[in-house]
């Protein structure tokens, strides 16, 4: 949608005065001729949302471009340089597979701008040249006059035109309001809401991406993060490759400056920067990744994008939607005021006969379904309805008793029933006062009177509708503070709604109105963000609202989650770390969140958090691991070519190590794994603190032997490297076995899987070093001197663990 609609240069065309609206839009009561409208259509575009669509193979190939897919592409091209085929396939396997799982899953996730286009009106009556058409939706412009009745979608933003009359709109969708609200001449009406009672003509202001609910598509479509699971492999990749590359230049220097075959010097060069790149690494963790996706699924929650399992694990803000997720969208009578002899029974169902089910009006459903007895209710006759309507503002019903009685009821507004009732005088200041306590509780007042055939009404009581928390929130809410996750409360709702629910709830009392945070497109100020961050929730939101609300805690450094069901909730699912679409969601809640729930409610949040932070432990001690072993691998190499000038490992064998090493370790996606009580995070200095702590206690364990076969027991050349190949690759395996927790290496038994995967693997290893598979025999007798060995030292790396986690990581989590 062109910017030159209406409006786009100045003034908000929702609030100006309607003659100045008609004035700007060159337009009156009685719409636009057909000529007019053409010529509008061609120079504002089409009345529909604009979708940016990327071509599906360009897209394929953009999961090959960006840092992490650059590191490996240069292991890549460095493995074709010196004619390693077998690790440039293995490599290029990995590429390929990194870049199909990215792809799959976005393409997954599915179009959230095509579910919030499916939501739109798709034809509306427009008058044109005089006469009511009906026409599709694409072709309104600003300056129509639309007719919207009774279960309409409302096709565009428009400004309500009569002399009194008015509608009553839901537009829950739009802004997360549980309750319709009432507009009159001169009022906004919305792209997107429902006309739930009344009729009324519209003057068109605003189609296509102009509209309230396009700005909202717009927000989806430019809402991206990064994951910090792709911030923490890339910095781990770059930590390890630049440590390589010194490490590499260092042996560069040294062999040329000791007159050592400078082609042989650069492939094996070439060949310690490959096994420093962790090729294997974004395809283990997004296996692990996917695996825990699978056991969420089994808990009722749906990932659809991988990388929202880490978050979740890390979320310490959940902002939550209340509407539907922590209340349960339903309306339900309170606690009934009554005047003079009425009792709370009579007034309910007085309400109830003046109610009609078929209309499936929710306020209607509500009374109704408040009547303790339905069999009495069913037991009254109604000789006459009147329905609500814009001129009388209330519903009134002739009612004969099962006795043959008559007598009258009518239910609206508390000021539409006091003013026709005939004891108006006498219960005034009782009902004012009643209908402000309810109010100032966020509940919504009905009025109700009664008639005797005959004589004039009789104000009876109020009833007042609120919408009420799910049973299980307030424990979902302890709970979630229990593991250090503040929930934020956010609703289209007015803020003494929000005020009431938080309190019930226990969520905090500061509840802050987001009309304050508007601030025409620009970022929060510092106090607002202040504001925001300190906020126990927010009442009066709209979309935009959201997703700054998401932005200024992801810029305080919070991991944000977001829950959602409607249209009006899209942009900041996208937005946040981890969108959430709560059971019964809109397609475009579902489309745009990153992970989908199958069941009512909060409380199976609190069992997805606990398996995310499984997940991440499964992932923490995968990358301690893997960086300790590439440390170890290179530091010794190093140590081995600058000192005895002696290559101890082949390339064969480095490509060897990686297979099976790597290969077996996806099993630690089945590891048993406990979950912190605190949020996770990927904590560098601790990791690569302890990585390094590791990987130098290996390298003096492998040294040690090394030098003990080549100076003291002179084995051969082809000898040593078995050796050393069968030491790297046990010792390297049982590794994860530390890694695996921050306590002594039994405190958790690893599950049956990984105990199988690694010795497996070790076994195959040590035949192939024993019996002399692309390398010299070795011998059982020096096979079992290598276990030994590596048992030992994997016991003093279990203390040298301990002394580096409290050097690094001193103050333990609970």
């Amino acid at each position: 949608m062109q910017s030159n609609q209406p409006g786009a240069q100045g003034g908000d065309l929702s609030k100006l005065p309607l003659a100045e609206i008609e004035r700007i839009l060159a337009s009156s009561p009685s719409g636009l001729s057909q000529a007019e409208a053409e010529r509008r259509l061609s120079e504002y575009g089409p009345n529909e949302i604009e979708e940016k669509k990327t071509n599906l193979f360009i897209k394929f190939f953009t999961y090959f471009w960006g840092p992490i897919p650059w590191m490996i592409e240069i292991a890549a091209i460095l493995s074709a340089t010196v004619r390693h085929w077998a690790d440039f396939s293995i490599i290029a396997v990995l590429l390929v597979s990194n870049a199909t799982v990215g792809f799959w899953e976005e393409y997954q996730a599915g179009n959230a701008i095509a579910a919030l286009k499916a939501k739109l009106a798709a034809i509306a009556r427009v008058e044109r040249d005089g006469r009511w058409a009906t026409l599709a939706t694409r072709s309104i412009v600003p300056g129509d006059v639309i007719r919207i009745r009774l279960g309409d979608i409302v096709p565009a933003d428009g400004r309500l035109l009569g002399s009194g009359d008015s509608v009553e709109i839901d537009q829950s969708a739009l802004t997360g309001e549980s309750l319709p609200v009432e507009r009159n001449a001169g009022d906004a009406v919305f792209s997107g809401s429902i006309i739930r009672r009344g009729e009324a003509d519209a003057l068109v202001y605003a189609t296509g991406s102009r509209t309230f609910f396009g700005k909202t598509a717009d927000l989806v479509q430019n809402a991206r993060t990064v994951s910090h699971f792709q911030r923490a492999v890339l910095k781990i990749g770059n930590y390890l490759i630049i440590l390589a590359s010194v490490l590499v230049a260092l042996i560069v220097v040294v062999a040329v400056a000791r007159g050592n075959t400078l082609t042989d010097t650069l492939e094996f060069a070439l060949i310690l920067l490959i096994a420093a790149i962790p090729v294997a690494m974004p395809t283990v963790l997004s296996v692990t990744m996917a695996i825990g996706a699978r056991l969420l699924a089994k808990k009722d929650a749906i990932v659809t994008r991988l990388s929202s399992v880490e978050e979740l694990a890390g979320m310490d803000m959940l902002c939550s939607d209340k509407t539907g997720t922590l209340t349960e969208n339903k309306l339900k009578l309170g606690s009934p005021f009554t005047v003079g002899s009425a009792t709370p029974e009579e007034l309910i169902l007085y309400g109830a006969l003046a109610s009609r089910a078929e209309d499936r009006d929710p306020i209607d459903l509500a009374v109704i379904n408040g009547v303790s007895d339905q069999a009495a209710l069913a037991a009254y006759h109604i000789l006459k309805f009147l329905p609500f309507d814009a001129v009388r503002k209330r519903t009134e019903a002739e009612v004969r008793t099962p006795d043959g009685k008559i007598f009258s009821v009518s239910m609206g507004a508390p000021q539409t029933i006091l003013g026709i009732s005939d004891n108006k005088q006498e219960v005034f200041d009782m009902a004012e006062r009643a209908v402000e306590e309810f109010a100032a509780r966020g509940f919504r007042s009905l009025g109700v009177a009664r008639a005797e055939k005959g004589n004039g009404w009789l104000f009876v009581g109020i009833l007042p509708l609120f919408d009420p928390p799910r049973p299980e929130a307030q424990a979902t809410v302890r709970d979630a503070q229990a593991m250090g996750v503040k929930i934020k409360m956010i609703t289209g709702d007015h803020i003494a709604i929000a005020r009431e629910t938080a309190h019930e709830l226990g969520l905090g009392a500061d509840i802050l109105d987001a009309s304050g945070l508007d601030n025409n497109g620009k970022e929060p100020s510092a106090a607002q963000a202040d504001a925001i961050e300190k906020a126990d929730g927010f009442a009066q939101v709209f979309p935009e609202h959201k997703f700054e609300i998401i932005r200024a805690l992801q810029e305080r450094g919070h991991i944000v989650g977001m829950t959602g069901d409607g249209v009006n909730d899209a942009p900041a699912l996208k937005k946040a770390d981890c969108g959430i679409a709560v059971f019964g969601a809109t397609d475009a809640a579902r489309a745009a969140a990153a992970m989908v729930l199958l069941t009512p409610g909060l409380s199976v949040i609190i069992e997805a958090i606990k398996e995310g932070r499984r997940i991440f432990q499964r992932m923490t001690s995968y990358s301690i691991y893997r960086i300790t072993e590439t440390i170890r691998v290179l530091l010794f190499m190093t140590l081995a070519i600058l000192v005895f000038n002696f290559y101890p490992v082949t390339a064969i064998m480095i490509v060897l190590l990686a297979i099976l090493n790597d290969g077996a370790i996806l099993s630690i996606a089945y590891d048993n794994a406990s979950f912190d009580q605190a949020p996770e995070a990927w904590q560098m200095k601790k990791i690569l603190g302890v990585s390094t702590t590791l990987g130098v206690a290996g390298v003096v364990a492998t040294f040690t032997l090394f030098y003990l076969a080549e100076q003291i027991f002179h084995m051969g050349a082809g000898q040593v490297q078995a050796l050393m190949y069968l030491k790297l690759s046990v010792a390297g395996h049982l590794t994860i076995f530390l890694t695996r927790t921050r306590k002594r290496f039994w405190s958790d038994r690893p599950s049956k899987i990984l105990v199988i995967a690694v010795f497996g693997t070790q076994a195959i290893a040590t035949l192939i070093a024993v019996y002399g598979i692309f390398m010299p025999p070795l011998g059982w007798g020096w096979a079992i001197v290598v276990w030994v060995y590596a048992l030992a030292w994997f016991l003093i790396n279990d203390q040298v663990k301990l002394l580096a986690y409290r050097i690094f990581d001193p103050v333990a989590r609970p």
